[in-house]
This record gives C-alpha cells, structure tokens and sequence, in this order.
C-alpha cells in the first residue's frame, strides 16, 4: 500500500527518476496557519547533494501545494503536494537492468509485480521519502499548534562510532550545525573522517538514529493492535534501509531486573499537578499508550545497498556476473535521514492525537 494513517492520512505516488515526486494529505483539521517555509526547510534538509557526505544528485526540491491551502490556512480537504526530478538521470543506471543488486529491492520487486523500474530503484529509492517529509512537515504544525508537542531525531551512532546525546536537552540547533547531523562535538568530526574513507572506498556505512518526542500528551495510543509502539515501529520500519526499532530501554532492558526497570511515579507540584516518572525506561509508553513523558527510541539503517565496489550477483537469465554499480549514491543514508524519521513520527503522533480528539 502507498496509503499511511487513519484520520490523518497520507497517499505517496512517483519514482526516483520519474517526471516528479508528491503526496497527498487528507484529514488535516481545517484553520491550521500552515508554514510553506516550514515544509520547505525541512525537505531541504533531507535533499541531495548538501555535502559531499551525500550524493551528489543535485536537486531544490521545491515543493508546490496544489491544493487544500487557502490564504495561508488549511481547507480541511486533501493538501496536493508535488517536487519535480529535475536532476534525474536515467540512462546512468542501464547497466544495471538486467542485474539483481545484492541487499537491493530490485529481485523481490521483479518476483513480485513482474516488472520494475530500475532507473534509480524506482519506488524502492529514498526519493520516496520526499511526500513522507513534506507531510510530515505538516503534521508538526498541527502539533505545535494542537498539543505543544516537538519531534527531533540526529545520528546517535555511525558505524562503530557512538555520540553522547542528552535527549533530553538536544536542540535542533545543535543537530544542525553538524555536518552529519550529530550533536556530539567529540564524536561528530569522527563520522565525517569514517564517511570519507567509506566513499574513497566505494563502500558505505549504516548506523542508528535516536529520536525524542517531547509535551506529548498523555492517553495517545489504542489498545491492542494500535498501540503507539507499535505504529511508531511500523512507521520506521516502512522506511527504505531500516533493520531494527526499539523503545525506551529497548534490548537493554531484558538485562535489568524488574525492580531496575520500573519507572517509579511521583507527583510533580507545579501550576498543575502532574503525575511523572522518574525514570523512562519505557520510552514515553505504558500499555501502548503514551504516559506524559519524552517518547524515546532507536532506529538501525543498514549501510546504502549499492556501491562502487564488486559484488557477486545474479541477472535476470540467471547468469552469476559480477557486478560494478556506478551512479550517484549516499556513502552513508543517515546524514540526510533525521528530517524523515521526525516526519514518520509527527506523522505517527497526529494521526493518534485525532483520533484521541474524537472520543472527547
């Protein structure tokens, strides 16, 4: 399905080296002052070619709303979003159509439809994420002007090389002003140098991006099959290049004791009495739902699929040949990756927070 969401939905549609890429948002609440800027900031940092720690494909990404904006306000009816291909270079990827590349879409999507577009990966290439992020890019409006809520993500580990990062205090600011989008000053420089070497090589690098929602509010999440965990893992696990999710504690917390892991309740005095937590091993949820407190988790990506260097494979008359892939690529997927994962959980939360909305 290209279809994501319940109340708050979104439809993605286009390939990599199509005419364009889009989606459509339907169930956005009307009177929202939407940000056209705010949209555009945000595919700016997911676009290609900002470093040469990404590929070098060089597009603007401009994003045209076609429809439900009206003099700066949400209609309530479907948002029409398009970016064209303006940089698309088909023919730079004819060598590989009649190849399988290894750990690529390119098999299961010929064994599935019968068919594929193998100019660029076609609907399997990152490109797709364009709709997700300029969606996205809405849904965190809506949040900040519904709940107050705030979605951030940064690289907490490439390769072997792992940041400190205080997910508590971390700014977007911070995120930002690194090249590979990790706020750890120490560690951050480090990745660039492993990067580097990666391209030089023709190799790439996976890793794992840590995300924190925070003023999210409490009751957001259905029982059973909809908890938020749970759509909040399908959401990064629908993203090209993911192999894993976890929550608050996550693996680490089959390690602990059950009296080491229980997040203890206290009362906060304050304008408004809350209850809290004094620590988050849970990650934000309880029972699936959400609990109040900063929602926390991890998302691995494995190292990009095609590269420069040789690679047994297999082609479609079922020949072993060796493949040397060319083309423009990420040496490394997560420098351009914190602009998605935030948009799959603004996403994530809206969807939820309307839904909550509607049994009030």
């Amino acid at each position: 399905m290209n279809t994501f969401g319940h109340l708050f939905r979104i439809t993605t549609w286009g390939e990599s080296h199509g005419g364009a890429v889009g989606v459509v948002v339907d169930g956005c609440p009307p009177q929202i002052d939407l940000d056209i800027s705010a949209i555009q900031f945000e595919l700016d940092r997911r676009r290609p070619g900002q470093s040469h720690l990404t590929t070098p494909r060089q597009e603007s990404d401009t994003v045209e709303i076609l429809s439900g904006v009206f003099e700066g306000k949400t209609l309530g009816t479907p948002i029409s979003m398009l970016v064209w291909n303006k940089d698309a270079r088909p023919s730079a990827y004819e060598h590989l159509k009649d190849l399988y590349r290894p750990s690529h879409a390119d098999f299961t999507y010929q064994q599935k439809y019968g068919i594929r577009n193998w100019q660029g990966g076609g609907r399997a290439s990152a490109r797709e994420t364009i709709g997700r992020v300029a969606a996205g890019a809405i849904a965190k409006q809506v949040l900040r002007e519904v709940s107050g809520t705030e979605t951030l993500a940064y690289v907490k580990r490439i390769h072997t090389l792992e940041a400190e990062v205080d997910a508590d205090m971390v700014t977007l600011e911070e995120v930002e002003a690194s090249p590979v989008r990790c706020p750890d000053p120490i560690v951050g420089p480090k990745m660039v140098e492993r990067i580097d070497q990666a391209r030089r090589e023709q190799d790439s690098l996976g890793g794992v991006i840590e995300s924190v929602a925070r003023n999210v509010p409490v009751g957001l999440g259905e029982p059973v099959f909809d908890k938020l965990k749970a759509d909040l893992a399908k959401a990064m696990m629908s993203l090209p290049a993911t192999m894993g999710f976890q929550i608050g504690s996550g693996f680490e917390g089959t390690a602990m004791t059950g009296s080491e892991h229980n997040d203890p309740f206290y009362m906060e005095k304050g304008e408004t009495d809350r209850i809290r937590t004094r620590t988050n091993n849970s990650g934000g949820t309880q029972g699936g739902i959400s609990n109040g407190e900063n929602i926390l988790f991890q998302v691995a990506f494995k190292p990009t699929a095609t590269i420069g260097k040789p690679q047994q494979t297999v082609d479609m008359q079922g020949n072993e040949v060796t493949l040397e892939a060319s083309g423009r690529h990420d040496p490394c997927v997560l420098v351009r990756a914190p602009a998605i994962v935030e948009a799959m959980v603004a996403l994530v939360l809206t969807d939820h927070l309307l839904r909550q909305r509607a049994k009030s």
